[in-house]
């Protein structure tokens, strides 16, 4: 015995101190999509779209049935839903412009962590430096044409002068985060890629050769030429984007411009992963793909995402990496600053002191595993809701309007239960359920109003 250990022991490679080598930290790369509704995944049941990069993804790890961005306090819903995700705090406790409190890549960064980010950044150019050790195509904004969009470069600690780039924003985008995972890497990373499409307006290369005939696309199931009552935002800009009432024409070829969009981001995608996949970290970093949110579409005669049903909260969730098991969806329930909490744990790295997210662990090693019991969600003073395991309650204070909806047998919400006296106690409770949510919170809004205002509601007359 002392012989065959004697030998290891002299050039170092003692079995014990062989075990006793700690195994290499994981990196991180985040790919965050902007409106991106969470029913466009071929592989997840979307018959009707091209995106095999995005299904390759879902083959390789666990797709989140139930993951929501928590809503907004003003119409552009990307700026709190990025601050939540970057912070994993809920809408009521982030400071949007991300200068207050330190985020999740910032404590990556104090962990030993490379932080770098190519994209989208809606959230005040000050906040950059305090996030990201490392800034390449950075465009700072809402919304712009892709073709035309500024972009700078964070370098020494200073912000550089904006310059446009020949290609498409996501595109270009994508090239910053391939040249650094193309770079040597002596400390594991945090690389955060957040594009600004399929935002509209649904500008695709003209080249880019997935193309959708609109005669071919259906209609979203719970379509409606028009919102049946006023929600408390119905001529917010992106509501602007077609005439009322919609027309299936009108819709199908929105879609048809849509989902061309997240094609090409599909096939930009492919290329990061692509990269990845050949080179040294291919198997050693946890990808996550996500979106800041949803959108309508045409679902219940909507456009924008200023809502509170499934199809404009509800966002994709794909997580892969080390232990995470191929293939499998689960139905547990989360909201988006869950997920870089859930990252933290996986990598052994300290959050923020004010991080607020819980940790999805157990629940990416086993699927089956429930997460949160219940959701709440905001849009303005003038939308609450609250949904459990089954069902949702959406309130319209201002018109005194309350609606039912049983998401396990009714997910595209097309069935209101609210008049139904077999659900009192079920609207009763969950009322309250929220009313204690909204407080535990902070949330100041009323559920009721003093003086409702009219539910019924017309459109603006078109301008001559």
């Amino acid at each position: 015995m002392i012989r065959r250990i004697f030998p290891l022991l002299l050039f170092g490679l003692s079995p014990l101190a062989r075990a006793a080598e700690p195994a290499p930290r994981p990196n991180i790369l985040f790919i965050f999509a902007d409106d991106q509704r969470a029913d466009t995944i071929a592989a997840l049941g979307n018959a009707h779209i091209q995106t095999p990069n995005l299904d390759r993804l879902v083959r390789r790890g666990v797709s989140f049935n139930r993951a929501y961005m928590q809503g907004g306090m003003n119409g552009a819903t990307c700026v709190p839903s990025r601050a939540m995700l970057l912070s994993a705090r809920p809408l009521f406790h982030i400071d949007e412009k991300l200068t207050r409190d330190e985020t999740w890549p910032a404590a990556f960064g104090r962990a030993g962590y490379t932080t770098f980010i190519s994209g989208k950044w809606h959230n005040t150019p000050a906040s950059v430096p305090l996030s990201f050790q490392r800034a390449r195509n950075l465009f700072i904004g809402g919304m712009t044409n892709p073709l035309k969009a500024p972009f700078s470069d964070f370098q020494d600690g200073k912000m550089l002068s904006s310059h446009i780039s020949p290609k498409h924003a996501c595109e270009t985008f994508a090239d910053g985060i391939i040249a650094f995972l193309r770079e040597p890497h002596t400390a594991p990373f945090f690389a955060y890629l957040p594009f600004d499409g399929p935002h509209d307006p649904h500008i695709v290369p003209d080249d880019f050769p997935v193309r959708y005939d609109p005669a071919t696309i259906p209609l979203p199931s719970n379509f409606l030429p028009q919102h049946p009552f006023n929600n408390g935002e119905m001529t917010i800009r992106d509501e602007q984007l077609l005439p009322w009432p919609r027309t299936p024409a009108d819709i199908r070829a929105m879609l048809a411009d849509y989902y061309r969009y997240i094609s090409y981001l599909d096939m930009l995608i492919g290329r990061v992963l692509d990269t990845l996949d050949a080179s040294p970290a291919a198997k050693n970093t946890f990808v996550v793909f996500t979106s800041d949110s949803g959108v309508a579409r045409g679902s219940h005669g909507l456009i924008g995402k200023q809502n509170l049903y499934e199809h404009s909260l509800r966002v994709p969730l794909i997580v892969i990496g080390p232990g995470i098991p191929a293939n499998r969806t689960t139905d547990a329930m989360c909201y988006l600053f869950d997920v870089i909490p859930t990252l933290g744990a996986l990598a052994g790295v300290a959050g923020p002191k004010t991080s607020e997210g819980i940790d999805l662990t157990a629940t990416l090693h086993a699927p089956a595993t429930p997460a949160r019991t219940s959701l709440m969600f905001a849009y303005q003073s003038v939308q609450r809701a609250y949904r459990d395991a089954r069902y949702k309650l959406i309130r319209y204070p201002h018109i005194d309007r309350t609606q039912l909806f049983d998401l396990v047998t009714d997910p595209d919400e097309r069935t209101d239960l609210i008049a139904r006296p077999e659900h009192a106690a079920r609207i009763a409770a969950m009322t309250a359920a929220l009313a204690a949510e909204m407080k535990r919170l902070g949330d100041p809004a009323p559920l009721t109003a003093t003086t409702p205002q009219p539910a019924e509601w017309s459109p603006p007359r078109p301008k001559s």
